[in-house]
């Protein structure tokens, strides 16, 4: 409970920025999913088409990545490692 009006703005301030960190760090888990199934076809199938597939969804995990840690949702070093991590199952395929 807020007993002054600054601690009522903090309270708005930490609401909205759960929610932008949720966002992130929800939709960098959802396209690594979709990174892993794409992989998972792509080992069976050695199709060309499933690797461009798997390789335009690690882009865009990328690119959320790397707006997360614009936003500080992510500190830098984790999110080097998370795409280091990515980076090294798409070449061990």
């Amino acid at each position: 409970m807020a007993n002054n009006k600054s601690a009522e703005k903090r309270i708005d301030i930490a609401k909205r920025n759960r929610l932008k960190n949720r966002y992130y760090k929800s939709s960098v888990r959802t396209l690594i999913k979709m990174f892993f199934q794409n992989l998972e076809t792509y080992k069976i199938s050695k199709n060309p088409e499933d690797r461009e597939k798997l390789q335009k969804t690690l882009n865009s995990v990328y690119s959320m990545i790397d707006k997360g840690t614009k936003k500080n949702v992510y500190h830098r070093n984790t999110a080097a490692r998370k795409k280091s991590q990515l980076a090294a199952y798409l070449k061990a395929a």
